[in-house]
């Protein structure tokens, strides 16, 4: 047991990765949808590409969702409404008739007079008439001519709208009523009546309304017709349209409806277990063999991890709440980040890799994934330089303009042209058409794209990464830090702003990362503010402190600058990326001066005493470091120096370095660093050039 406890333990690490790896494919394949996934692919329009298909066992054909929104809307146009009459308040009103009209006609030229009982007994009669089938409140145009029902004494009877009074309209038939009698005199005293004591009594019975008309629409049938098993549905070569598309598209929901049952169900995850492995396998190995540093950095394999795992559970989410909307989602982040942090061909090996098993998930997959890897490829081919905001509102309207031009080719192999008209002016439904919908989508995918900018802010406090963004503000010599350097050892920060520009230069004749060389240069001395006097160029005076120091302690002062430099960057929580550039900038090479001296003293002396203790350079930005420091320290010592002499000092200082070893680990090439070998001589040569002696 204690052995097995021991293993693990020295290898964690490795433990680490499995169980990571482990976790990954059993989140990815729990998110995957509840249901088999049908062996055939098939587009509309296009020829039916396998052998014939034989229907496997009997199902319906399903309507299409165009077919049962016209049978919904056909319903919906027909529905009827639902009135309740309110016998209360058409009592009230005619109670309080009486009342009203003695007091507008009881004078004494009318009182008791049979004017005035016929004038009463057809005004009545007209108030009856408003009330037989009800007042409203204000008339509803759509419903004219219609027939709705009303219920009134808890009795139903159907009624034209029509025969409804609008309460408004009470003063024309009151005028029509007037002119049909006779009874101009009495116009005045008609009109206060009916405004005093009319009252809507009809209302709409919204409730009755909305469950009637649901009970209609669940009677709605969703199939129509059977295939019978042993049918020929589709034979090879036939174009996949009409009734053999509503076939093959209701065997795929059969299909996928009815194979996840207990008998199968264990399968088929198994299955999915494997593919998924199998991505997430090809991904590590890919780490382990091409990004050996990023494999040995279990935070960084994490965040790889974590980001996949991520795009997959959002995509899934909008997939549940409506696969239409399965664009929306801002794919192009995860290489966006990736390569942000590590570089693009990571950044797209693992865009890839998502792509493949979003497939399992999305509808349409062979189209979702030809558009989300050209959209993949183009964010790794436009965006560089993430700290220029520019370039990011440039490449996400690329990428926005590539997801357009992709869907609207995709668009016209499926439909086999396209109606202008349609598209630009809506279709006869005054629908938005199916092309603006998509094209709205991926313009909000590419403003989502934007928020990649304080995403890469948020995982840089928790993961501990860097960006190009955080090495431009590195980069700023009124930092804290810098500032510090040019105060405490001003010699030391003139010569890291000279090694800087010379090995971002080199950085970008070979194709490397400039900003990330030029921010390493800056920082990769800052050991020497302990002990600044120690070092020929702070020593503003000829007192030198090594006169009074063993060769071997002084060589040991010039070592610690390595040490000293780790714990102020550690300490001050510069980035590890940076810290490496001042771990290797002296690799394992020698003080030989001191040690010259040394040999002197005793020939038998040990060299390791004077040998900086590494590592040696492991990439090709480390590696034009130690290459630029080295040259530009040692170009202070030329006397009278000529572009013979430049050129001799750089290959005789490199050549060195080389029969040292100190490129072993650094992935860069010969020809490269003949490269970097020019560009030092170009820049030192630009430096020390003649110049003209002016007269005192």
């Amino acid at each position: 047991m204690k052995q097995i406890i021991t293993k693990l333990y020295q290898n964690q690490s490795f433990v680490y990765k499995i169980f990571l790896y482990i976790l990954t494919t059993v989140l990815v394949v729990y998110l995957f949808p509840k249901g088999g996934k049908f062996q055939y692919e098939f587009q509309k329009g296009k020829p039916w590409q396998y052998e014939t298909l034989i229907a496997p066992f009997d199902f319906p054909i399903n309507k299409t969702k165009e077919e049962i929104e016209i049978e919904r809307a056909e319903i919906t146009a027909k529905a009827k409404t639902y009135y309740d009459y309110n016998t209360e308040v058409a009592e009230a009103v005619k109670n309080d008739f009486d009342e009203q009209f003695n007091e507008l006609f009881n004078y004494d030229s009318l009182a008791g007079t049979r004017a005035f009982e016929n004038l009463k007994y057809k005004t009545k009669k007209l108030l009856n008439s408003f009330y037989k089938n009800g007042i409203v409140d204000t008339a509803d145009d759509s419903k004219t001519d219609q027939l709705v029902v009303l219920i009134k004494d808890n009795v139903e009877q159907n009624v034209s709208y029509n025969n409804f009074i609008e309460l408004s309209n009470i003063q024309k038939y009151i005028k029509d009523f007037v002119a049909k009698e006779a009874l101009e005199n009495y116009e005045t005293q008609l009109y206060n009546l009916f405004f005093e004591i009319a009252e809507t009594n009809v209302k709409v019975n919204q409730e009755i309304t909305n469950n009637v008309l649901t009970q209609e629409l669940n009677t709605i049938a969703y199939t129509r017709g059977n295939v019978q098993e042993g049918i020929r549905i589709i034979a090879k070569g036939e174009v996949v349209e009409g009734e053999k598309l509503a076939q093959l598209n209701s065997l795929k929901k059969e299909y996928e409806s009815q194979v996840w049952n207990e008998s199968n169900y264990n399968w088929i995850v198994f299955g999915y277990i494997i593919l998924v492995a199998l991505a997430l396998l090809m991904l590590l190995l890919f780490i382990r063999k091409y990004r050996p540093d990023i494999y040995e950095n279990n935070n960084k394999v994490t965040f790889i991890f974590m980001n996949i795992v991520f795009m997959i559970v959002l995509t899934t989410l909008v997939v549940k709440y409506n696969a239409n909307y399965v664009y929306v989602v801002p794919l192009c982040i995860l290489p966006l980040i990736l390569k942000a942090f590590f570089d693009a061909r990571l950044g797209l090996f693992a865009h890839v890799l998502t792509v493949l098993l979003l497939g399992f998930i999305v509808p349409n997959s062979s189209e979702y994934i030809f558009l989300q890897i050209i959209a993949g490829i183009v964010t790794i081919l436009t965006v560089s330089e993430l700290y220029k905001r520019a370039n990011l509102f440039i490449s996400v309207g690329q990428i926005t303009l590539i997801y357009i031009v992709a869907y609207f080719a995709f668009y016209i192999t499926h439909e086999g042209g396209i109606k202008f008209t349609e598209v630009f002016s809506g279709n006869e439904t005054g629908q938005v058409h199916v092309i603006w919908i998509y094209v709205m989508q991926f313009m909000l995918c590419g403003l989502a794209t934007l928020f990649v900018q304080p995403l890469i802010y948020i995982y840089e406090k928790i993961f501990g990464l860097v960006s190009d963004v955080s090495l431009l503000e590195l980069s700023d010599t009124n930092s804290k830090l810098l500032k510090r350097l040019a105060n405490e050892a001003p010699g030391t920060f003139h010569h890291s702003l000279q090694v800087a520009n010379l090995a971002e230069a080199a950085a970008s004749e070979i194709g490397a990362n400039t900003m990330l060389v030029r921010v390493g240069a800056l920082y990769h001395d800052i050991g020497k503010m302990n002990n600044p006097t120690f070092f020929i160029e702070n020593q503003a005076t000829s007192v030198n402190p090594h006169d009074e120091l063993a060769p071997d302690e002084s060589a040991a002062m010039i070592i610690d600058h390595v040490l000293d430099g780790i714990e102020i960057a550690k300490s001050n929580k510069l980035p590890d990326r940076i810290i490496d550039f001042i771990r290797t900038h002296h690799g394992t090479s020698t003080v030989y001066y001191f040690y010259q001296k040394a040999k002197e003293l005793d020939e038998e002396i040990a060299i390791e005493k004077f040998q900086y203790p590494g590592p040696i350079p492991f990439s090709k930005e480390t590696a034009i470091l130690m290459m630029a420091d080295s040259v530009e320290a040692a170009s202070k010592s030329l006397k009278e120096p000529t572009s013979q002499k430049i050129d001799q000092f750089v290959e005789r200082i490199i050549d060195k370095q080389m029969d040292e070893q100190q490129f072993m680990n650094a992935d860069i090439t010969l020809k490269e660093i003949v490269t970097i070998k020019k560009v030092l001589k170009k820049k030192l040569n630009n430096i020390y050039h003649l110049r003209i002696e002016y007269p005192e």
